[in-house]
């Protein structure tokens, strides 16, 4: 698959849960349909608190990686 080009990038590293998916919601809420955010985050429960928020709500994970400390989020907002 080829790179997609985030809508929107917020740096959530040296935030703690829940704080990094009170600041994803906020983001995704401001977006349309079909736009792409891209989370940077480095609180080792953010792999699993976003994970789980995205599902709940119906968006779409398009891809989680993982460099050293980071996790990199690529969630499209689907509804």
């Amino acid at each position: 698959m080829s790179e997609l080009n985030p809508t929107k990038t917020i740096d959530v590293r040296g935030m703690f849960c829940p704080e990094p998916v009170f600041r994803t919601k906020i983001e995704i809420e401001r977006m349309t349909v079909g736009d792409i955010l891209k989370i940077t985050a480095d609180d080792p429960a953010s792999e699993e608190d976003i994970t789980r928020w995205v599902n709940r709500m119906g968006h779409q994970l398009i891809s989680l990686k993982k460099t050293g400390n980071d996790l990199e989020f690529t969630i499209k907002k689907v509804k």
